[in-house]
């Protein structure tokens, strides 16, 4: 989400300012002198998950049966192109969870699924997993950061979704969608995708 200076009424930075803040950063792309100017066109490289109605109740039914425990499962549906991908479908997972935090995913039980997936000729393949934060609303803990971690060694793509079912009230699902983002990458200012 970005949220520009002219929507808080605050000027924007002084020529002055920006020379002190390029000289103070050195050439660190996007922070001083290696950076494009400032009046560059920025490429739009913002990702979007959609999640279906089907996919979306499912997860809000299986989180709300959990509470007070944290619940997971994964998510079946498609990577549409290169900034696009589409969940259909979710299923449960079997894990111990507590008030706080969730285990990894049980890889017999994880194989199994998608191998009756495959027999009922379903094309879906496994585009991330979800989790729920009964009550205390959507980030993603040390845990939580180590499955998405195993997630995306299979495939860099892979988004973790954390889903609020005790906040989520009157219409207003409270959701979001994460990936980890490289360090390394990040020092050197390679733009990260925004997830939305």
């Amino acid at each position: 989400r970005v949220l520009a200076l002219e929507s808080l009424s605050i000027p924007p930075p002084s020529s002055a300012t920006m020379d002190r803040v390029s000289r103070f950063f050195g050439n660190l792309p996007g922070l001083g002198g290696g950076a494009a100017p400032a009046d560059a066109p920025l490429v739009d490289t913002a990702e979007k998950v959609q999640i279906s109605s089907l996919a979306l109740l499912k997860m809000l039914k299986h989180g709300r049966a959990g509470v007070p425990m944290e619940v997971m499962g994964l998510m079946l549906g498609q990577f549409i192109d290169d900034y696009t991908i589409n969940c259909v479908d979710v299923f449960a997972m079997p894990q111990s969870g507590t008030g706080v935090s969730v285990e990894a995913v049980d890889p017999v039980f994880q194989t199994k699924m998608l191998e009756m997936l495959k027999q009922t000729g379903r094309p879906e393949m496994v585009v991330g997993w979800y989790h729920s934060h009964p009550g205390f609303g959507c980030w993603m803990s040390g845990v939580d950061i180590n499955t998405q971690q195993s997630f995306e060694a299979l495939n860099q793509r892979a988004v973790a979704v954390v889903i609020d079912p005790v906040q989520s009230v009157k219409g207003k699902v409270v959701i979001d969608c994460f990936r980890l983002i490289n360090p390394q990458l990040m020092m050197l200012g390679d733009s990260q995708r925004l997830i939305q």
